[in-house]
């Protein structure tokens, strides 16, 4: 199984049907930008927990993007090969961890505000999405 995975980006678009595969590409690609601007500022991370920024150390924010790019990395491996059912449910885990990490941080923390509303958007309508296409992409 693992010879027969697609290596990221040397394969043009992903091929599988649907825009799944294509949402998980963008995900990918966006995590790596954010994950990047992690290490250049704090500003990103600030925009987050705006609730409490003083808490936004540049380990902390160094630490988010390190999350955030294993999380990328995971999604665009899942893009291209969207049938591994093994890639498909850590995908769908990192979704949900990234789900648990805003809800916690905005209802128990309170450290998270209307900056982490476009990740929970994303973390929550992926996981939902991936969840009701499992057995459309991942053979029985």
């Amino acid at each position: 199984m693992g010879n027969d995975l697609k290596i990221p980006l040397l394969a043009g678009l992903p091929s599988h049907p649907g825009l799944l595969p294509k949402w998980l590409l963008l995900v990918a690609i966006i995590s790596v930008v954010n994950s990047l601007q992690t290490y250049l500022s704090l500003a990103g991370a600030k925009k987050v927990y705006n609730r409490q920024s003083n808490l936004v150390s540049g380990l902390q924010s160094r630490t988010f993007g390190t999350w955030t790019l294993i999380s990328g990395i995971i999604r665009c491996y899942a893009a291209y090969n969207i049938s591994n059912s093994a890639l498909y449910h850590i995908t769908i885990a990192s979704f949900l961890v990234a789900l648990l990490h805003f809800t916690s941080e905005f209802l128990i923390y309170q450290s998270a505000g209307s900056g982490a509303l476009p990740p929970f958007i994303v973390a929550f309508s992926s996981s939902i999405w991936m969840i009701s296409l499992y057995d459309y992409y991942v053979p029985s």
